[in-house]
Formats: structure tokens, C-alpha cells, sequence
């Protein structure tokens, strides 16, 4: 896929691997616009990269849906979509028989992967009006083997892992040129897993490297680091995959 000249809208896009990716699309002749609930965090975002549009919007709510594609069809429009943003919150302080897990799990299902399907969506008839386009969904290792304590974080990875293999053969179907691609991450160095010790992490400039690549190769399905052991140790033995990420002696239940 060529990248240069690309308008790109990465969803969360202010810290983490979003800001990474703005830096790093911009780099490769990219023009950038960037989304966050966190106005703080977008201003900051716009101070550091002067080229880029920052506009404020929350995946989870589909009035801010509509605001923002108003805002970007006046902007011409944009060519990559970059489904980006993502919470995760862990059921072991309270446990996930409670309200609060309840709570939790059911912002995790509307960012994660709701506000995934909303914004494709939206859109998706102006990415299908380009001669080439390209939708980035955002699944995890995770997908694969659920941690203990995180168990509708991983759902949620899993639906847009399958969601986004269902997406790719529908527009196959259509002969849409809208290509469809899953980058998953294994644990990346960001504000999110700040609290994981002893565990390795990737660097969000290496994730978004081999994100850059890949898209320039057309190779859809993205398994980054340890992604690829988890990936193919799951297919082999899906219970020894699961000890393997939830011991005993990690009540967080990550990879040690």
C-alpha cells in the first residue's frame, strides 16, 4: 500500500501507540489527524506536531460520532482509518463477580469494540469512495488467551479479531478497495500497562514500525513480538497456553 500523500485519522491518538503512529505517518509524507477524549492531551498532541488536526471525540458515543465525521468531510476527507483507541481495566482489586466489574466491562465493550464498528460505519462509504484505502483494527495478543484478570478486555480483542476477518472477505465480496488489516500488539510500553511488572514490553516505536511496514507490504494480519509464539503455542495447546500466561505466583495473570 502507498502511504505518502495518505490522510490518516488515528483514533486515540495522543498517547502510547497513537502518538507514536502520528509521528511516524507523518514521517512517511502522511497527513495526520488524531482523536481523544482528553482535550489536555490533544492540545499537547497538537503543540508537538504542529501539522496535525486534533480534534476532541469519544469512540464510545455515537453523537461524537457523527460530530466528528462532519468535521473531517469538511476537511476532505481521509483515506486511512486507524481504529486506535482501547481501555482496559483489571477485575483484581474487586473481583468479576461485582458491579463494578459490570461497570467496567461495559466500557471496555462499548470502546474496545463497538466503538469500532460505529466508526467504520461512519466511514465507510468514504473510504470505499477512494481509489485506495485501508481500515487498521486494533485486536491483542490477548485475543488468543484471555488473562484472568482482564476477561472482557480480551472478549472485546477477540470480537474485533473476528469482526475484522469478517469485515476483510465482506469487502472482498463487494470488490471494495478498502483493505483491511488487525495489528496485534503483545504488551507495549505505554500509559496503560505502567502497573505490569516483570513483564517485557515492546516499544511503542518498534510496534508502529512494524505496523508501517506491513502496511506497506499488504500483509493483513499483524502479529507482532511475542504474538507470534502466543499465536501458534494456542493452536498447539490451548490449555498449556493459558498456564502459561495466568501462573500462579502473578495475580495480574501476565506473561512473565
Amino acid at each position: 500500500m502507498e502511504l505518502q500523500g495518505k490522510t490518516v485519522l488515528i483514533t486515540g491518538g495522543t498517547a502510547g501507540m497513537g502518538l507514536e503512529a502520528t509521528k511516524q505517518f507523518l514521517n512517511v509524507g502522511c497527513k495526520v489527524i488524531v482523536t481523544g477524549r482528553n482535550q489536555d492531551k490533544l492540545d499537547a498532541a497538537r503543540k508537538k506536531y504542529p501539522s496535525i488536526a486534533a480534534i476532541r471525540s469519544d469512540s464510545s458515543k455515537a453523537e461524537d460520532g457523527k460530530l466528528l465525521f462532519a468535521e473531517i468531510e469538511k476537511m476532505g476527507g481521509i483515506d486511512i482509518l486507524y481504529n486506535n483507541a482501547g481501555i482496559m481495566k483489571t477485575a483484581s482489586n474487586y473481583g468479576i463477580a461485582s458491579e463494578k466489574h459490570f461497570e467496567n466491562a461495559e466500557a471496555e465493550i462499548n470502546i474496545n469494540y463497538l466503538g469500532v464498528i460505529r466508526t467504520n460505519n461512519l466511514f465507510m462509504e468514504m473510504l470505499k469512495s477512494r481509489k485506495e484505502a485501508a481500515i487498521i483494527n486494533v485486536s491483542s495478543f490477548l485475543s488468543y488467551v484471555p488473562l484472568n484478570g482482564s476477561p472482557t478486555y480480551c472478549a472485546s480483542k477477540a470480537a474485533v479479531r473476528f469482526y475484522t476477518v469478517s469485515l476483510r472477505e465482506h469487502l472482498k465480496m463487494i470488490k471494495s478497495n478498502v483493505k483491511v488489516f488487525e495489528l496485534l500488539p503483545p504488551v507495549v510500553a505505554t500509559e496503560m500497562t505502567e502497573g505490569f511488572e516483570g513483564v517485557s514490553k515492546m516499544s511503542p516505536e518498534d510496534l508502529v514500525k512494524g505496523l508501517i511496514s506491513a502496511l506497506k507490504k499488504n500483509r493483513y494480519t499483524i502479529r507482532m513480538g511475542i504474538t507470534k509464539m502466543v499465536y501458534y503455542l494456542h493452536r498447539l495447546s490451548p490449555a498449556l497456553a493459558h498456564k502459561i500466561l495466568n501462573p500462579a505466583r502473578n495475580n495480574k495473570g501476565l506473561l512473565l
